[in-house]
C-alpha cells in the first residue's frame, strides 16, 4: 500500500456537488487514490450543515448548484470566520471569471470536471500538505502563547499583590502592572522593611518581550536583595546605596546596551518623610484631596541603570503630608497613544488624579480606565504600570 493511501485513510473529504453522476465519479476516484472516507452533499447549504456537524479536512466544492452555490458557500464560511477546512474548487474552463472569485474568496485551488486522477492526486497532496504545515504551524503557535501565558504568570506573580502586608499603620499602598505583551518590562515592588518603614519603587525595563521581563525580574530581585542587605546593618538605608548596588550588577557585562529607569524610596510611616532616588525616571506625583497634583520637587536626576559601573547615586529627601498620596508611574501611561496617534499625556494624568482623590486604589484604577478610555482600541504600545502610597497622619 503506498504512504498516500496510508496518509489517505485518515483523511475526511466533504463533496458537494448536485450532479449524483459528479458525485459518484468523484467517490469512486477518490477511493482509488486511497481516500475512502468521503462524505457527500448535494447543495451548499447541506454543504454547510455537514460542517457544522463534523470535521473535514478538505471540502471538494461545485460551483454551479441549487440553494446556495459554491460562491455563496464560500462567501458564508469567510463571514463566520470559523475554523473551515480547505476548498478545492470544482469547475468547468469555462467559468475561470467565477473560479477567480473563489480563489479571492478563499478556495485553495480548482479541479476541472473530467477528474482526471493524476491530477486530482496531485492538487489533493499539495492541499493538504499545506494544510498539514498549518495545523503544525498552529500548534506551535498555541504551544508558544501557552509557554508565554506561564511566563506573564509567573512575572506578575514576582511583584507584590498583598499590599496589607507591606502597608504600616499610617501608609496604604496599591500599584498595577499591565504587560503590552504577554511578558512585560516594567516592575513595581512595595515592601515592609521594618515596623516603621516602607520600601516603593517603579521602574521600566527598556524594550518589550521576554528579554525585557528577564531584565524585570533580575532587577526586582537585585533591588530586594540590596535593601535587605543594607538593612541588616542597622540604619533604614539609603535608596540611593540601593540604585548603586543594583547597577553595578546590571551594567557588568551588558552588552544589549539594556537600561532600566527607576523610581525607588523609602518612607516613614510615623512620620510621612523618606528619600527617594530617581534614575532617567519620571517624577512622582503628589495628590492632595481637593487640590491639583503636584511634582515632588528639589530631585535631582541621576542616569538609567545598567549604563555603566560605578555610578554613585544619591538619594533626596521628601514628605507626604496627612492625607496625602504620592503617584509613581511609568512611561506607558503618560506615553499611551490613542487611534490617531495621540499621547495620554501629563495633563490628563492630572486630571485623573484629581478625579480619583487620594485612596491607592482609587488613584490607580481611575489612571488605567483613563488610560483605556484614551486609547479607544488602540493596541497597547508600551507597558502600563501605577503605583500610589498614602500617609494617614
Amino acid at each position: 500500500m503506498s504512504e498516500t493511501a496510508v496518509a489517505g485513510e485518515d483523511v475526511s473529504i466533504l463533496v458537494v456537488d448536485d450532479s449524483s453522476f459528479n458525485r459518484l465519479v468523484l467517490k469512486r476516484r477518490l477511493a482509488e487514490l486511497g481516500y475512502p472516507n468521503v462524505t457527500m452533499a448535494e447543495d451548499g447549504v447541506q454543504g454547510l450543515a455537514a460542517l457544522e456537524r463534523g470535521h473535514f479536512d478538505i471540502m471538494l466544492l461545485d460551483l454551479e448548484m441549487p440553494n446556495l452555490d459554491g460562491i455563496g458557500v464560500l462567501e458564508q464560511l469567510r463571514a463566520a470566520r470559523g475554523a473551515a477546512p480547505p476548498v478545492i474548487v470544482i469547475s468547468a474552463l469555462t467559468e475561470m471569471e467565477k473560479i477567480v472569485r473563489c480563489i479571492e474568496l478563499g478556495a485553495e485551488d480548482y479541479l476541472p470536471k473530467s477528474f482526471d486522477p493524476p491530477l486530482l492526486r496531485a492538487r489533493l497532496g499539495a492541499v493538504l500538505e499545506k494544510k498539514r504545515l498549518r495545523d503544525l504551524a498552529d500548534a506551535r503557535l498555541a504551544a508558544l502563547e501557552a509557554e508565554l501565558e506561564s511566563a506573564r504568570a509567573a512575572q506578575l506573580s514576582l511583584v507584590p499583590r498583598d499590599f496589607a502586608a507591606a502597608a504600616t499603620g499610617t501608609l496604604t499602598v496599591h500599584a498595577a502592572m499591565v504587560p503590552a505583551r504577554q511578558v512585560g518590562g516594567d516592575l513595581y515592588d512595595c515592601l515592609r522593611l521594618d515596623s516603621r518603614h516602607m520600601l516603593f519603587a517603579v521602574a521600566d525595563v527598556s524594550g518589550k518581550g521576554a528579554p525585557a521581563g528577564l531584565t524585570m525580574a533580575r532587577t526586582l530581585g537585585l533591588m530586594r536583595a540590596a535593601a535587605k542587605r543594607l538593612s541588616a546593618e542597622g540604619e533604614s538605608p539609603d535608596p540611593g546605596a540601593i540604585l548603586a548596588m543594583a547597577n553595578d550588577d546590571l551594567a557588568a557585562d551588558n552588552e544589549s546596551q539594556t537600561f532600566v529607569t527607576v523610581v525607588l524610596g523609602i518612607i516613614d510611616g510615623t512620620t510621612g518623610e523618606g528619600r527617594i532616588a530617581v534614575a532617567g525616571h519620571d517624577i512622582p506625583l503628589l495628590v492632595a484631596p481637593g487640590a491639583a497634583p503636584r511634582l515632588l520637587t528639589g530631585l535631582r536626576r541621576q542616569p538609567a541603570l545598567g549604563v555603566m559601573e560605578g555610578i554613585g547615586y544619591g538619594s533626596d529627601p521628601f514628605r507626604v503630608a496627612a492625607g496625602e498620596a504620592l503617584f509613581c508611574y511609568s512611561d506607558g501611561v503618560s506615553e499611551a497613544e490613542d487611534d490617531r496617534g495621540g499621547f495620554f499625556g501629563r495633563d490628563r494624568l492630572e486630571a485623573a488624579l484629581a478625579e480619583a482623590g487620594a485612596e491607592p486604589v482609587a488613584l490607580v484604577e481611575t489612571v488605567l480606565r483613563a488610560v483605556t478610555a484614551f486609547a479607544n482600541g488602540a493596541p497597547q504600545a508600551d507597558d502600563i504600570t501605577a503605583l500610589a502610597l498614602r500617609y494617614q497622619g
